[in-house]
């Protein structure tokens, strides 16, 4: 069962999801200031109280497996955030400066469980929820400082893989969906690219075989002097079969036709539900065009038609979807992006930030994940 609604705190608000089914509840919310007047110590105390408030209502069996901080400036920003964040056990931890076009300074997207155990993996940068016989990898912020984004994506990657390997699992196998951030995409992001594509080679990963979902967007860590950063999610324990991914060929094309590595989404099934991860897409048809190129109001219709025929591929609506990122290229297309998802997405928890896409034609990209009712008997329940 789904369920949306907004809650009004002291000084910010919430739009929540629920999804209840079987013994597991999954609760999405994004929290934002109500006074973008405020100064970044004010917003960060509304939006941290609102954040226990949240917690206080989702229960004591609740648990927090995954948190984003989008902030508008991270230089000036970031220290004071993870000065709260530091004693804070619960949930993979990413920070990115990406400003919430609402005007203010901070907001914050949380994904809590409840009805699971959780944890930090010890020497680790990940954080498991298991439950059932799962293990839910989540891992936010992973950066170095290389010379070059290309240099920086390969030694992430290679950490990353190294972890995985010490909890019996693969990225070819195992991982379900990442997020590169990179700073002056317009000139770094190839550079990921290239590296992305030389370890998904060593690891087995084709356009035969499959690749990953992922969104490759302009965004600015919380360690500044990196240019790229990565957040990641994982599930230990699936069986062949049980993740598949999701083209919407007569919408979209195949990523590796114009030279990069990614699944447009992916599905997992478990035996109460399936869960489901656009990765970002914008207004492409299928033959690889950016179309409607510099009308922001076409793009962002066109952008939420591919969304959906995804979604549509997966068996889901958008009625499904549990939460939207929405990125704009540019701070002055705002007005009309956010007055369309105010109309077609109601409570829904959505955030708009600046952040460019990779390709400058592209005025806006929409990731989102979701989730629905399944029986899927071969599988385990989430």
């Amino acid at each position: 069962m789904h369920t949306q609604q907004s809650v009004q705190y002291n000084g910010a608000f919430a739009q929540i999801h629920t999804f209840q089914r079987g013994a597991v509840d999954e609760i999405h919310a994004m929290l934002h200031v109500s006074d973008p007047t405020q100064p970044y110590e004010a917003q960060l105390e509304a939006l941290l109280r609102a954040y226990a408030e949240l917690l206080s209502w989702a229960g004591s069996n609740a648990l927090p497996v995954f948190k984003r901080y989008f902030l508008s400036d991270a230089a000036n920003q970031a220290n004071l955030l993870l000065s709260h964040e530091i004693d804070d056990p619960m949930g993979a931890l990413s920070v990115i400066q990406q400003p919430p076009l609402d005007g203010t300074k901070i907001a914050l997207w949380v994904y809590i469980l409840r009805g699971v155990k959780a944890q930090a993996v010890p020497a680790t940068g990940l954080f498991e929820a298991t439950h059932n016989g799962y293990r839910h990898l989540w891992a936010g912020n992973y950066c170095n400082k290389e010379a070059d984004s290309e240099a920086q994506t390969t030694i992430i990657f290679n950490e990353y893989i190294l972890e995985l390997a010490a909890q019996n699992c693969t990225l070819s196998k195992n991982c379900v969906r990442t997020w590169f951030y990179v700073s002056d995409i317009d000139n770094r992001y190839s550079g990921m690219v290239r590296a992305r594509n030389a370890v998904f080679e060593t690891q087995g990963l084709t356009e035969q075989s499959h690749y990953i979902a992922s969104t490759g967007i302009g965004g600015i860590g919380a360690d500044i002097g990196s240019f790229v950063h990565m957040d990641a999610y994982a599930v230990s324990g699936l069986k062949d079969g049980q993740m598949r991914y999701l083209y919407a060929a007569d919408h979209l094309n195949r990523t590796s036709e114009y030279g990069v590595r990614f699944e447009r989404g992916t599905m997992v099934d478990y035996g109460d539900r399936r869960q489901i991860f656009i990765s970002g897409t914008a207004s492409i048809n299928e033959r690889g065009e950016i179309i409607y190129s510099g009308n922001i109001n076409r793009q962002a219709k066109r952008t939420l038609e591919n969304v959906g025929a995804l979604l549509n591929e997966a068996g889901a609506t958008f009625n499904d979807v549990e939460q939207m990122i929405v990125y704009l290229r540019d701070h002055a297309d705002y007005a009309v992006v956010s007055r369309l998802f105010a109309e077609r997405f109601p409570d829904k928890p959505v955030i708009i930030v600046n952040a460019p896409v990779c390709r400058p034609g592209w005025l806006i990209e929409v990731e989102c994940m979701a989730v629905c009712q399944a029986d899927n008997p071969q599988y385990k329940d989430f």
